[in-house]
């Protein structure tokens, strides 16, 4: 609708003006993602120019996530094999867009989860810079029928708080519900690992639901589902080979763009080295997994 086109280009002329002055940061960024931090941030100037500085401030201090992003590479492959990662094609009445993700192989000696988190979010950059129809929410199912207490110890702590800081706090999008599906009586134990790492407000949207309930489509209608889960989306497999595909389609992006997107810390200026930058870049990198009998 050209009225809307107008609209946004009146709405991101002082985002990229202001994108422009910080020498510390990457000027290519697509008017989609821009379009997302707008949005996310409730068309908050101020917001938006905090939460793009920590967008790319934690991709730049977290290479183990952020680069060498090869869709080709057997370890992405390997990742979309054993893990279930599905946005939904159609989405709620609120327009919310509803996700699932899961492990569909219980041999953790295939699971690796820094490569996990690494696919985790190339897929999400593939939906942030290419969908036009931005949703209203996000609402991701978590499903732990392959999940046991043995998970813990393939969990890399350090990734884990940098992963919960990114997508609590800068990846452009509004988080509505949270859902752990299949929960195990023993899942307090794994959540407990999440908890240091969770702000107020997420903990509150997150709720679980027992093997064999049917307590998940009081939140979210049963037809979107994939069929695997009772609803009429099409088959896990279908969906999620659709978006490898995409991911794949995108992996000259992901090359390239990887390095475009880093901060440039020697050109910060010092206005935008507050209390929460600092800390971000004191972050320790990645270490050993948690050790677990």
């Amino acid at each position: 609708m050209p009225d809307q086109e107008v609209e946004w280009e009146t709405a991101l002329v002082p985002i990229k003006d202001w994108l422009s002055k910080q020498p510390h940061l990457p000027n290519d960024v697509e008017d989609i993602l821009l379009r997302r931090f707008y949005l996310s941030c409730d068309q908050s100037l101020e917001r938006v120019k905090k939460t793009i500085d920590l967008f790319f401030t934690i991709r730049s201090t977290t290479p183990e996530l952020f680069l060498k992003r090869d869709p080709w590479a057997p370890e992405i492959r390997r990742v979309f094999e054993i893990a279930d990662m599905c946005p939904l094609p159609h989405k709620t009445k609120e327009n919310y867009r509803v996700f699932i993700y899961g492990l569909n192989n219980p041999d953790y000696d295939l699971f690796n989860f820094v490569d996990a988190v690494k696919t985790f979010f190339m897929l999400a950059d593939t939906r942030l810079t290419e969908e036009d129809d931005i949703p209203s929410g996000e609402i991701p199912i978590f499903d732990t029928t392959n999940i046991t207490l043995k998970f813990i110890g393939k969990i890399n702590l350090a990734i884990l708080r940098k992963y919960m800081l990114y997508t609590q706090e800068a990846i452009p999008i509004r988080l509505k519900q949270v859902h752990i599906i299949n929960a195990p009586a023993y899942i307090g134990k794994i959540f407990a690992l999440c908890k240091p790492f969770l702000n107020a407000d997420v903990a509150k949207l997150i709720r679980f639901h027992e093997p064999g309930s049917d307590t998940l489509y009081k939140d979210v209608p049963r037809e979107l589902l994939p069929n695997e889960y009772g609803g009429k989306a099409g088959s896990v497999e279908q969906i999620k080979r659709y978006w490898m595909k995409r991911v794949e389609a995108k992996r000259n992006w992901f090359l390239a763009n990887d390095k475009n997107w880093a901060v440039d810390e020697a050109l910060r200026p010092a206005a935008n080295n507050d209390e929460k930058t600092r800390r971000i870049k004191d972050l320790p990198g990645s270490f050993r997994s948690l050790a677990f009998d």
